[in-house]
């Protein structure tokens, strides 16, 4: 028996090394050939199975990223969101049908009656992207959350509530001054008491401008026509708020996964309406996408959540039925990292045993 045993372990063992040198592999060609800089971790049944950075953190000072780097995590922030509001649902302190006017009396656009926290949720709200055509410019110049809402998320419905998907930071933004006004607590310290103590996340937070964060690498755009890097352009990552304003590490992150997907965190019913796809906008549910996904010969379902901002480029992808986890921050905008992820998960789905 001992003699079988053995031989299994050695098997076994030698199968996670030849998948582990797959992935390095994997990785390397999008080194060398797309500039690749980051961290990737892949985790099994929350129990991480590769973890390993590449390239430069930060240019000028040559220092390298590591597997302790924070990144601006863009928005991957909106999860935390949805997280936070699920748990007020099970407090028994919102309805998903609720409209704004319900928790912001001040609130001053058409929308204030007619969009329901379901619909700022889904991105189906009607409510004109924040953004306006002006893209970086809204975070460009200092404002409060509350003025930000007022200029850039109240305006006149661009169509009825619920009827289509439109993606736009400012239903988050709207959706995190909700979860102030209902906590009495700001933004920071209600995430920080519901989500980042409870789970022991040390290198999680809100980001602002002001502010040193401790290992947190800067960002860089990438000049394709020149070959190199640049600083991103200045902007105020607090105008991001709710929307897109954390900072992370992988390894956090996938603390924050198995929160969700082991009921740490939230019930496991109150997951199953987390988790529900909305088909008829683009799969979307509340903090991620959930759709179906063939992956290499196999078909699975996964929970997709991506963001970016400038060079900051982060994706997270959960495979719910096998408890299998793809996580890539970034800090360029030099590598299709939803590339790279898809060719690591479709390894990562290989059998092992």
């Amino acid at each position: 028996m001992k003699i079988i045993f053995a031989s299994f372990f050695i098997l076994t063992t030698n199968l996670l090394f030849c998948q582990i040198k797959k992935y390095e592999s994997i990785i390397q060609e999008f080194v060398k050939k797309d500039n690749f800089n980051g961290t990737v971790l892949i985790a099994s049944d929350g129990k991480t199975a590769f973890l390993h950075s590449y390239g430069i953190g930060d240019r000028q000072l040559k220092v390298p990223i590591s597997n302790n780097s924070k990144f601006k995590i863009c928005s991957i922030t909106k999860t935390f969101v949805a997280v936070l509001l699920l748990q007020l649902y099970e407090e028994g302190k919102i309805k998903f049908t609720d409209s704004i006017g319900q928790y912001l009396d001040n609130y001053k656009g058409p929308a204030k009656n007619k969009v329901t926290i379901h619909q700022l949720l889904t991105y189906s709200s009607g409510i004109p992207n924040c953004e306006h055509g002006k893209g970086l410019e809204v975070y460009q110049k200092t404002i409060s959350v509350d003025n930000f809402i007022d200029q850039y998320c109240s305006d006149s419905l661009e169509f009825t509530p619920g009827s289509r998907f439109n993606y736009d930071n400012g239903a988050y933004v709207v959706l995190g001054k909700i979860i102030e006004k209902i906590t009495g607590k700001s933004f920071t310290e209600i995430l920080t008491e519901k989500i980042i103590n409870p789970l022991k996340l040390k290198h999680t937070g809100l980001l602002q401008d002001r502010e040193i964060i401790e290992g947190l690498i800067p960002s860089y755009v990438y000049d394709k026509k020149n070959n190199n890097f640049k600083n991103d352009p200045a902007y105020f990552i607090e105008n991001y708020f709710s929307s897109g304003a954390m900072y992370s590490t992988v390894e956090d992150l996938l603390k924050f996964n198995q929160g969700i997907f082991k009921g740490k965190i939230i019930k496991d019913e109150t997951r199953k309406l987390m988790l529900k796809s909305y088909p008829e906008l683009y799969g979307v549910a509340y903090g991620f996408w959930v759709t179906e996904l063939t992956l290499g010969n196999i078909k699975t379902v996964g929970a997709d959540r991506q963001g970016a901002i400038m060079g900051s480029n982060t994706t997270w992808l959960h495979l719910i039925p096998e408890n299998k986890t793809v996580i890539i921050f970034s800090n360029t905008n030099a590598t299709n990292i939803n590339e790279l992820r898809k060719l690591l998960a479709i390894e990562l789905l290989k059998k092992t045993d």
